[in-house]
């Protein structure tokens, strides 16, 4: 057979019917009765005769052609059927970096459905990769993304001046790439070549008043805030439980029996992902029941202002302090468990009854089970303890520190 030429393809009238003008070793080119000319390449795998298509004609040339059929060839002789390996190739390109992320933000919204993961986690991890990630590496293949150019949007990052998200958003891409290597998408998570290259982030202690005058001043600004309104309560709230601002934002009403003193915070709210219960003080059961008469009826009690279906925003703590006057560096809503933690010690209250109200793993030992009830006689004495010693410090002005005694 002989070898086609520029010229013949060029002069290849159509015909009232189909036809091929062959080029050896499987290729040829159809020429259709509209005109169009497309090139074929026949080939036989596992004893069934099948074709494939390698473009038109003049967009693919003839050496192009050529080359496409003796890149099938080398598939064939490697023991792959060419089609099969095409159909591969489409699959990998259509499963984009953006594609295989909101597959993966899915997966992690079911999570939190079923109280596997925090909802605060799924907003963080939809804001870094929306925010960042996506418009930048979107349409990338995920397959073919290299680690330098993941690297280079997290430097971009840096040079913002964001301080954590860029090594918060390399984490949650290992977790991408891991979920892709599951799926097939990928063939290994790149982000672990990328340790040490980001900087090193110097841990900020979250900044809390430990002295009793400093205290009483700052319990007297709170007092001052609006009282009437759901950051206001939620504020004065905040010192009496010391629970993480987060959790205290996202408190619903269905957790709270007020006729027992208990608000029993669910695992899928908690850092640790375990339950915690706290007893409420008096002092505290006033404040919430002033909460649920602003409640609009909704789930949460401390609402957002602009949607009520929805729970405060845990930085709104922060806001207020900063409205009263406290800089970052002297005062934070976290800062709220370091106080209580620092004055009940010092009231004598034991560490591990201390640590268990904080909800942090009991350090220097194992525990094998997690009982969130644990100490809860001596926790409700020391929760209204601590509710009663606020008030003296809130109208002591100063006159020294009140220890008390500790049971």
């Amino acid at each position: 057979m002989s070898r086609l030429t520029t010229q013949r393809l060029r002069s290849a009238e159509p015909r009232l019917h189909p036809y091929r003008l062959g080029d050896g070793k499987g290729l040829a080119l159809q020429v259709m009765p509209n005109g169009a000319k497309a090139w074929r390449f026949r080939y036989r795998f596992e004893r069934r005769e099948k074709m494939i298509s390698l473009g038109l004609y003049p967009a693919v040339p003839l050496e192009a052609a050529r080359r496409l059929r003796d890149e099938a060839r080398d598939t064939l002789e490697r023991g792959t059927d060419p089609s099969a390996e095409r159909r591969m190739r489409k699959r990998h390109e259509t499963q984009t970096f953006g594609v295989i992320a909101e597959d993966w933000l899915e997966k992690l919204s079911v999570d939190v459905q079923h109280g596997k993961r925090a909802r605060a986690t799924l907003k963080r991890s939809r804001w870094l990769l929306t925010r960042y990630l996506i418009p930048r590496l979107g349409r990338r293949p995920i397959r073919v993304i290299q680690p330098s150019e993941l690297l280079v949007v997290l430097k971009q990052m840096e040079l913002r001046g964001l301080r954590n998200a860029p090594r918060r958003a390399l984490q949650k891409c290992g977790q991408l790439f891991r979920y892709a290597v599951g799926l097939g998408a990928a063939e290994r998570d790149i982000t672990a070549d990328l340790a040490g290259l980001l900087e090193r982030v110097t841990t900020e202690h979250h900044a809390a008043i430990t002295d009793p005058r400093q205290l009483g001043r700052l319990l007297r600004s709170i007092d001052r805030f609006d009282s009437n309104t759901v950051t206001g309560i939620a504020l004065r709230l905040a010192p009496l439980v010391f629970v993480r601002p987060v959790e205290l934002a996202t408190a619903e009403w269905v957790h709270i029996d007020l006729r027992i003193a208990e608000w029993r915070i669910p695992a899928e709210r908690m850092k640790m992902r375990r339950p915690h219960l706290v007893p409420l003080s008096r002092q505290a059961l006033a404040l919430l029941r002033a909460a649920h008469n602003l409640s609009p009826g909704g789930p949460y009690v401390f609402p957002a202002t602009r949607d009520w279906s929805q729970p405060m925003c845990a930085s709104a703590l922060n806001s207020a302090l900063r409205r009263l006057g406290y800089r970052h560096d002297e005062m934070t809503a976290h800062g709220f468990r370091t106080t209580a933690s620092t004055f009940l010690s010092e009231l004598g209250y034991r560490e591990d009854v201390i640590e268990r109200q904080l909800a942090h793993s009991m350090r220097g030992r194992l525990r094998s089970i997690y009982n969130h009830a644990q100490y809860l006689s001596e926790r409700r004495e020391m929760m209204q303890a601590w509710a009663d010693y606020l008030e003296q410090v809130r109208h002591s002005r100063g006159k020294g520190r009140m220890l008390g005694d500790a049971s």
